[in-house]
Formats: structure tokens, C-alpha cells, sequence
């Protein structure tokens, strides 16, 4: 290796060093190993408790119940939980909130096994009906839990958090974005799901709403309002990773100045009255009777308003029956490829120009 370019690789290692010894968190922890009847107990309490600013809903299903189930009976292992140690004495369960409340919902006779794939003689019953034998068995598993100690702080739990994959189904990127992205910004997102006018013209089902559909409906349309303004310059194809800088950097911007949620408040409600008056009742749905509302639909329609609305804030009501459900307004908005930055750009010019009559 010439000596030029060795020296450069020194460097380069150097600084990654540097950077790992900055970055490294200093973490506190043990592992400790609670059974099931005792982590019931002191959830029941309230001295263990889920974190609902950041933990995701209880989204399992019975099948993902049940397998879960059907692992504790069966001596499985079970992937770690994490719990800690907060500053109010409490016990914050950082990850695991799906597991606990399977068990608890099990133990509570509130869960019937069914399509069990190894203890099929089981299925149909709910705990109170196993033999007396198995359910002091079950409630006397241990669980293995690693143990963060006081002074774990709340951006770090976040962190774990956000890299944590827990068994079963994988966080939606709404939901991790939501427990990783604390700031004003993002909580004035989450005032902005609470909007009655909002929730009544993109309903969710109760399904998706459930991974937080809601939230990123109205992140997508902040971070594609202000995108579109800049041609998505930054915009690489990745979704998550754009919206997530976008968050951050509104976050930042706001501990600076939070006068700004003002100005985005009137932005979205202004999109709000103008979307009301010009779909009606169908909203931004594809038919009256749809139960939820497509992601690529929502965002061509309301990021199209808000910039034809900035381009003439006295847009006149217009009747958009002719293009709305026709064909080329579906071309724009079919799921294939949704991301593109082509197709993103084009489905929001296209309805911009449609407003202004260009």
C-alpha cells in the first residue's frame, strides 16, 4: 500500500473510532427473570406499564396470540424483553407490551387457543380449561428480561425501541417514527390526526389506524407539501428515510421557533375546508362507501390543494366530478410504484394544474 494512501486509511479509522467511543451509549443493565403469574400481578398494579407515547397498539392477531402461546406452553425460548427502571419507581416494559398483554389476556380466559400447528388436542380451550397442572406450569414460566437501570434515559429507551424488532409482526415505519422522533413537530403531527374534519373525509379502518395509518397520512403530507415546493430535492426513493429527516429537522426547527406550527395549522385546515367543499362527502375515499382511504389518492389530492391553494389562495370551487374518477386520475394513483419520484411529482402537478385550470 503506498504511504499516501495509507495515512489516509489511518485517519478514516481513527475517526471512525472517534465516533463509535462518541456515540457508544453508556447503558446500565442486568437480567432478571420474572414468571408470568408475577409480571401479571405488577402489571395489573400499574407498577409495570406500557408507554403509549411510543409503544405500538396491540396489533397481534389470534393467530400471532395463539403461536405465542403455543411457544410458552411448549418450553420455547422467548426472545428477551426489555424493561426499566423509571423515575417515578415504575417499571416502563420497553419492549414486550405485545407478549404482555397476550399472556395476560390468555390468563384472563379472554384468549381461546385455535389452529394450534404442534398442541393440536389444545385447541378450542382457553386457560381455565387446561388441566390445573398446566396452568400453574404456564403462570410459573419464567420469562428473561434484560433490565435497564435507573438513569436509562427516556432517548435511549426510544432508541432500544426503534431498533428493536419484536417477534411476530414488524413495526410499521409510522410507529417507530412516532416513539423515535419526540418534538413539538411531531406532536403537533399527532394534534393534527385528532382533526374531526380530517378524520371524517380519510377515514381508516380500525385495523390500520392501529399502526398509526393516521399519523402517516399526515406526515406524508407535510413532508410532500413542503417536498414539492423543492421538486424533492432530497427525495431519494425512501419514503421512511425522507419523512423521518423531515420530522427531525421540523423538530429542530421548531425548539428555535415553534411560531411556525401556527403557520401549519392554517395550511392544514385550509386544505381541510377547500377538500370538504370540492369532494364532498365521498372525501378523499374512491367511493362514498369505501371504510378507508389509499395513501397514494390522499396525498395527490390533499399536497395538489394545499399548492394550487398557495398558488391562488382564492381558488374558486370548482367541479372536479369530470377528472376525479376518471381513468388518468387513477393511472396517477395506482399503488405500482407509488414512490417514484416521478410518479409522486406527477400525481400531485396533476391535480394542482387540474385546480388552476392549467
Amino acid at each position: 500500500m503506498e504511504k499516501g494512501n495509507k495515512k489516509k486509511l489511518d485517519a478514516q479509522i481513527e475517526k471512525s473510532s472517534k465516533q463509535i467511543s462518541e456515540k457508544k451509549q453508556d447503558i446500565k443493565y442486568d437480567t432478571r427473570d420474572y414468571v408470568i403469574d408475577y409480571l401479571i400481578q405488577q402489571y395489573e398494579k400499574g407498577n409495570f406499564y406500557i408507554p403509549l407515547d411510543y409503544q405500538r397498539q396491540f396489533v397481534w392477531g389470534d393467530k400471532e396470540k395463539c403461536n405465542f402461546i403455543e411457544s410458552v406452553l411448549m418450553g420455547l425460548p422467548i426472545p428477551f424483553m426489555f424493561f426499566a427502571d423509571t423515575d417515578d419507581g415504575r417499571i416502563e416494559i420497553v419492549d414486550g407490551a405485545q407478549r404482555t398483554q397476550t399472556m395476560i389476556q390468555f390468563a384472563q380466559n379472554d384468549l381461546v387457543l385455535k389452529d394450534l400447528s404442534v398442541l393440536t388436542e389444545s385447541n378450542g380451550f382457553s386457560f381455565r380449561e387446561l388441566d390445573p397442572a398446566i396452568q400453574r406450569r404456564f403462570l410459573n414460566t419464567s420469562i428473561r428480561v434484560v433490565f435497564l437501570e435507573e438513569g436509562t434515559t427516556e432517548k435511549v429507551r426510544q432508541e432500544i425501541f426503534k431498533r428493536i424488532n419484536t417477534g411476530g409482526i414488524k413495526a410499521k415505519p409510522a410507529e417507530t417514527r412516532r416513539g423515535a422522533l419526540e418534538g413539538k413537530f411531531k406532536d403537533f403531527l399527532e394534534e393534527c390526526v385528532k382533526n374531526e374534519k380530517f378524520n371524517k373525509l380519510a377515514p381508516r379502518t380500525e385495523l390500520t389506524e392501529k399502526r398509526y395509518e393516521g399519523f402517516e397520512m399526515v406526515s406524508r403530507f407535510f413532508a410532500y407539501s413542503d417536498g414539492y415546493k423543492k421538486d424533492f430535492e432530497d427525495y431519494n426513493g425512501s419514503v421512511t428515510q425522507y419523512i423521518d429527516k423531515y420530522i427531525e429537522d421540523k423538530n429542530k426547527e421548531c425548539q428555535k421557533d415553534d411560531s411556525i406550527i401556527k403557520e401549519y395549522e392554517k395550511k392544514f385546515e385550509n386544505m381541510l375546508n377547500y377538500a370538504e367543499k370540492i369532494l364532498g362527502a365521498q372525501g378523499f375515499r374512491k367511493t362514498i362507501s369505501s371504510k378507508s382511504t389509499p395513501r397514494a389518492r390522499f396525498e395527490a389530492l390533499s399536497v395538489g390543494i394545499s399548492a394550487a391553494l398557495e398558488n391562488n389562495p382564492q381558488l374558486k370551487i370548482c367541479d372536479v366530478s369530470d377528472w376525479i374518477n376518471g381513468e388518468e386520475f387513477a393511472t396517477h394513483t395506482r399503488s405500482d410504484a407509488a414512490n417514484n419520484k416521478n410518479r409522486l411529482v406527477g400525481r400531485i402537478r396533476y391535480v394542482k394544474e387540474k385546480l388552476l385550470g392549467e
